[in-house]
């Protein structure tokens, strides 16, 4: 039997990002704040079964996001993939009673299912590649979140620790290796991202050489 992997801990000293919470909320309260609100704005919704967690990020937060969002485009490129990017569009899954703006989504495996049209996550599947930084706690259990609505591949970073999640037999198992990106070991994120620290497309330069040379 596979065994779910715990939820990560936060980083209780750093400030990343800033929460509201409001419980016992319905599926019709949720689409009412969700449809009240602009659709450019800085803030993210999650909605679980009652629960909507209003996540603002912070620049800790919007940084690593960033970031991670150049390091997965770019070793896309390099590794001569196709991929849609969703951002932080709201998925909505009316029959689980479930709702979320990620971090980051992608489809790329499944890419040519979707591309050259808007994504109705009635009828396709959901992205195949979800990531989420959590720097704070967060009150939404995000493992047992996104396996439920089926993404084969979920990340979660929460300013110093990276963890991989892949999809087996309905829940998240923890993995070493992306399965997207099997040949990258985890240091070559954590090495892009202290790089672009000091210079983001120095970071980007390096992480080319580094594939040139694997």
């Amino acid at each position: 039997m596979i065994i779910a992997a715990p939820e990560p801990k936060s980083e209780l000293y750093s400030i990343g990002e800033q929460r509201v919470v409001i419980r016992g909320l319905s599926w019709q309260g949720y689409l009412q704040i969700l449809d009240a609100l602009p659709q450019s704005r800085g803030s993210k919704l999650t909605y679980d079964d009652g629960i909507l967690e209003i996540t603002v990020p912070l620049e800790d937060h919007e940084f690593s996001g960033r970031l991670i969002e150049r390091f997965i485009s770019t070793l896309v490129e390099l590794m001569g993939m196709r991929m849609k990017t969703m951002g932080s569009t709201t998925m909505n899954y009316p029959q689980l009673k479930k709702g979320a703006e990620p971090d980051n989504a992608y489809y790329i495996q499944n890419q040519p299912l979707v591309k050259g049209r808007n994504v109705d996550f009635s009828q396709d599947p959901p992205p195949d590649l979800v990531v989420e930084v959590d720097i704070t706690h967060t009150d939404i259990s995000k493992n047992q979140f996104y396996a439920s609505l089926g993404v084969p591949e979920f990340w979660r970073f929460n300013g110093k620790v990276w963890r991989i999640y892949q999809l087996q037999e309905g829940v998240y198992v923890e993995v070493e290796v992306s399965p997207t990106f099997p040949q990258v070991p985890k240091e070559q994120l954590y090495g892009f991202l202290k790089q672009a620290k000091e210079d983001e497309i120095e970071a980007v330069q390096s992480l080319r050489v580094w594939w040139q040379q694997i």
